[in-house]
């Protein structure tokens, strides 16, 4: 899993958060419920970056969304306060319509141990009715897998 510069896919979406001293929980760490904070965090952060044009406060005019359905989380090491930690995201599946996968790799920016992985499946649905429903051109575009992840997914095994 080195072929990336020590992260697992290539062309990662990085946003670096620091770890504060009210992330921490009674055993002095980082508590676990925070790296799914920054998980959401740094997805939001990538459509941002994306879609400077279309904040996320628009998803409530346009009627609909992107809701986790299933996540699956790996929690590799500690975090404490003051640690750096670089959050990076892909989109690993999609298929243009109702589903799509990120992936979620979290390191330590002191060493470049990964402390985090995870796997969440999403759905899109409608945000009045809560039933899901078809992407928007604009989500389809921002949930499609880059040809260089595509790649580098075909290898896994």
């Amino acid at each position: 899993m080195t072929l990336f510069a020590g992260w697992d896919l290539p062309e990662p979406y990085i946003q670096r958060i620091t770890a504060a001293r009210e992330d921490l929980d009674e055993f002095g760490h980082v508590n676990n419920a925070r790296y799914l904070v920054w998980a959401h965090e740094t997805a939001w952060a990538q459509w941002e970056d994306h879609f400077p044009q279309h904040p996320r406060t628009q998803f409530a005019a346009w009627d609909y969304g992107m809701a986790i359905i299933r996540s699956e989380c790996d929690y590799l090491g500690h975090l404490r306060t003051g640690d750096a930690i670089d959050c990076a995201v892909w989109i690993t599946k999609s298929d243009g319509k109702l589903r799509a996968e990120r992936r979620y790799q979290f390191r330590r920016a002191s060493d470049g141990a990964t402390v985090f992985r995870a796997r969440m499946d999403l759905v899109c649905f409608k945000l009045t009715s809560g039933r899901p429903t078809r992407m928007s051109p604009k989500l389809a575009e921002h949930y499609r897998v880059h040809p260089e992840v595509a790649a580098a997914l075909m290898t896994e095994s």
